[in-house]
């Protein structure tokens, strides 16, 4: 039986962050959000940025409050975010100015600019990781080629998870699971591909040491600690990255399994022991992140509910409040397979007029426009489970074994018709659950790493004892079958 320990998770979104009491006991892990604030595009000088001390700010208000909250002994503190984004420090350890957002316009054109310098085949070949504009390696390469200032004064290279860790903790590090979404690492060794970095002209000596999921950084500093009113608690590296903290978290059993972890993002994909870097991946873009206990997250990463966030958005702007929970409703009333989107078409990638462009898409490719809101929200769901249903394809594929089970986890379990969707689109059985995998993941780890919890299976076990999954079947899989190969056409 497991001694009762706590721990206290950070969880950074691009929309919200969250501290979260999470508590190990026994066969159960439980979870109680202590602190939730608002996180956004910062508009700054013409550029987006992440307001970081605001973060920091809250991060800080977060732990105060959850501590306060428990008489318990904290074991640990851990802190995951988003992937991509990172911080330059100079030479004292400061931060030199507010993080860039990815969806800053900056990196607009620059993978062409990369592939000038160093061909397409040969970047992939040492990173394996999918070509994205948004990827920290095509943000750093911007900066270089603007003959930025700040990159001119860093001496190190922070991504975002870690750069908070840094202010708690003092240490600079950079965990793997996180560099490796930012296309820094060569994902055979785990390590910086010196070649890539000369030829791009990057500077290679600003990247932090890179250590391993479940890694102890350090002591929360003495400073903290008298302000929060505590000991000075580990600071651990969980899985820096929030999706490789929601996959350590998929309760998966013996089934050849595929996750999805879908929030304003949905990433696809299977656990694997080594990185599978060859003309397959590299033809359908598949990325091999860094996972935990020396596994590669293989997966494609593919634009999620963000086209109904920015469709709320702008009809929010324009008067019409709807919740997502109404949003979905109407989808789940409206007229099927009335069109179809690309959910990456870049059009997609940055805020605007989502609606708008929606029916830009649909009129650039024959279909007829619409301005039912219930038709584009179902437009957008349906398109999400077709995409999942070709990257699937793709995977299977790959790996040569077919799928038998999808795990989704995440905010994005909550749009029940989706879920749906996803079984009916791919023919297989979807089991959701946690909704919080994110926070289970880096409680777990944490768990991990202070010998409270033994391996990955275990932990596993743990989280299906801790939280409700539900089960979908394939519905009307034929109409889908047809529509699909219809859409595959185009």
């Amino acid at each position: 039986m497991l001694s009762t320990r706590q721990y206290i998770a950070v969880d950074l979104g691009a929309e919200s962050g969250r501290v979260i009491l999470g508590t190990v006991a026994a066969d159960k892990l439980e979870l109680e959000e202590k602190y939730r604030f608002g996180n956004g595009a910062l508009q700054e000088k013409g550029t987006l940025r992440w307001d970081f001390k605001q973060l920091f700010g809250e991060v800080c208000n977060g732990i105060t409050e959850t501590i306060k909250s428990t008489q318990g002994k904290i074991a640990g503190i851990a802190v995951d975010s988003w992937g991509v984004d990172f911080g330059l420090l100079d030479g004292a350890g400061h931060l030199i100015e507010n993080p860039y957002h990815y969806r800053d316009s900056r990196t607009n054109g620059m993978l062409e600019k990369a592939y000038q310098l160093v061909p397409k085949r040969e970047i992939y070949s040492q990173t394996g990781i999918q070509f994205m504009q948004i990827n920290g390696l095509y943000q750093l390469l911007s900066m270089k080629l603007a003959h930025a200032e700040s990159l001119a004064r860093a001496k190190h290279l922070v991504m975002m998870a870690d750069l908070v860790g840094h202010h708690l903790c003092g240490e600079i590090y950079g965990e793997y699971s996180l560099l490796s979404t930012g296309q820094f690492l060569d994902m055979k060794t785990g390590r910086y591909p010196k070649v890539l970095f000369e030829k791009l002209g990057l500077p290679l000596e600003i990247m932090p040491k890179i250590v391993p999921p479940g890694t102890v950084a350090g002591k929360l500093k003495q400073e903290l600690s008298e302000q929060f009113r505590c000991a000075q608690i580990m600071v651990i590296a969980a899985g820096s990255h929030d999706t490789a903290c929601a996959v350590a978290a998929v309760p998966a059993q013996a089934e050849r399994w595929a996750y999805i972890s879908s929030g304003t993002w949905s990433l696809i994909g299977v656990e694997m022991p080594q990185a599978i870097i060859n003309d397959k991946t590299f033809e359908h873009q598949f990325t091999n992140e860094g996972g935990v206990h020396n596994t590669i997250r293989l997966l494609k990463n593919i634009m999620g509910l963000w086209l109904v966030q920015e469709c709320r958005r702008r009809w929010h702007q324009q008067g019409r409040e709807f919740s997502y929970r109404e949003l979905t409703q109407m989808a789940g009333a409206a007229k099927p397979f009335a069109g179809y989107v690309d959910p990456d078409y870049p059009d997609f990638l940055s805020p605007g007029d989502m609606p708008d462009k929606i029916n830009k898409y649909l009129t650039k490719t024959n279909q007829p426009a619409t301005q039912d809101q219930a038709e584009i929200i179902r437009i957008i769901l349906e398109s999400l489970a077709w995409k999942y249903r070709r990257v699937l394809d793709s995977l299977e594929d790959i790996i040569g074994a077919e799928i038998d089970v999808i795990h989704i986890v995440g905010g994005g379990i909550q749009n029940e018709l989706l879920c749906q969707f996803a079984a009916d689109a791919t023919g297989k059985k979807v089991i959701t659950g946690p909704v919080e995998a994110t926070a289970a993941g880096n409680i777990m780890m944490q768990a991990i790493a202070c010998g409270q919890i033994k391996s990955l299976a275990q932990g596993r076990k743990l989280i299906r004892n801790s939280f409700d999954l539900k089960e979908y079947k394939p519905q009307n899989t034929q109409a889908w079958d047809k529509q699909y190969l219809k859409i595959s056409k185009k």
